[in-house]
């Protein structure tokens, strides 16, 4: 019997917008379950990998394949967790409304109480069951993030996107959504592709990086990919990593990338 196709495979995968190559030659698996981080820089191409991921964005050359197939566009293969935005609070969506939209809204006319169900279902899986009615405007950032991760499972995705889903969030609600991602991963065997600026919130629960720089990419786990050598070469600059009680700092490369890490260290 042969093995289960993989959540994602890339195979010499390339991808550019006219004659500015964005990245190429990127070989890389994710396992079922398995936690990938992708850093770099602004402009290194880590919005273009989840929008070619979603079937946004074609590639230029190489292989791009989810659980077998080619990416397209709406595909339930695939949950999408996009940043965190301010939402109007006379915006009259519910909790539960978002969550539904993730279980049918590519479906005129279909629901009723098989539906209701999933959504409460989904909204207690993610602590959101006393917020379900209340409409997305009045909850917190931590909270719209909890009610998105619930939209995103709906279809029970072999792959999680994760588009910087910490943005504008506090230290505590950071911690609080990244391990709500990872439990519902190693409880559903879903696969994480979590793009951030940022890697301590998720350092506890990443099992490789995949880091784009300016002259190339690195991909293994944290302590081989986050040192001195391999982020110097990456960048073209020197570069330090420091490590502090189980916190990384990045020193040089980019100062705007690594700011917001330096200051919480």
């Amino acid at each position: 019997m042969s093995a289960p196709a993989a959540p994602l495979e890339l195979a010499g995968a390339r991808l550019a917008y006219g004659p500015r190559v964005v990245w190429s030659d990127l070989d890389l698996v994710v396992r079922p379950g398995e936690f990938l981080t992708v850093l770099g820089p602004n402009g290194s191409g880590k919005t273009s990998l989840l929008r070619a991921i979603l079937g946004l964005a074609p590639l230029d050359g190489g292989r791009l394949s989810i659980l077998g197939r080619p990416p397209r566009r709406g595909s339930r293969a695939v949950g999408y967790i996009p940043q965190q935005r301010l939402i109007d609070p006379a915006t009259p969506v519910r909790a539960r409304d978002l969550v539904r939209l993730g279980l049918d809204g590519d479906r005129w006319g279909v629901g009723g109480r098989r539906t209701r169900a999933r959504v409460d279902e989904l909204l207690a899986a993610v602590g959101a069951t006393s917020y379900a009615d209340v409409p997305l405007g009045m909850l917190s950032g931590g909270e719209q993030q909890r009610v998105r991760i619930a939209q995103a499972l709906g279809t029970e995705p072999g792959l999680l996107l994760c588009d910087e889903p910490l943005l504008s969030l506090d230290l505590r609600h950071q911690h609080e959504v990244t391990a709500l991602i990872d439990a519902m991963r190693r409880e559903r065997g879903t696969a994480v592709v979590f793009v951030t600026h940022e890697i301590n919130p998720v350092l506890p629960y990443t099992d490789r990086v995949l880091y784009l720089g300016p002259a190339g990419h690195a991909i293994g786990a944290p302590d081989e990919v986050l040192t001195s050598s391999r982020l110097t070469a990456l960048y073209g600059t020197p570069v330090d990593v420091l490590r502090s009680h189980g916190r990384v700092v990045i020193v040089g490369g980019d100062d705007e990338h690594h700011h917001v890490e330096e200051a919480e260290a």
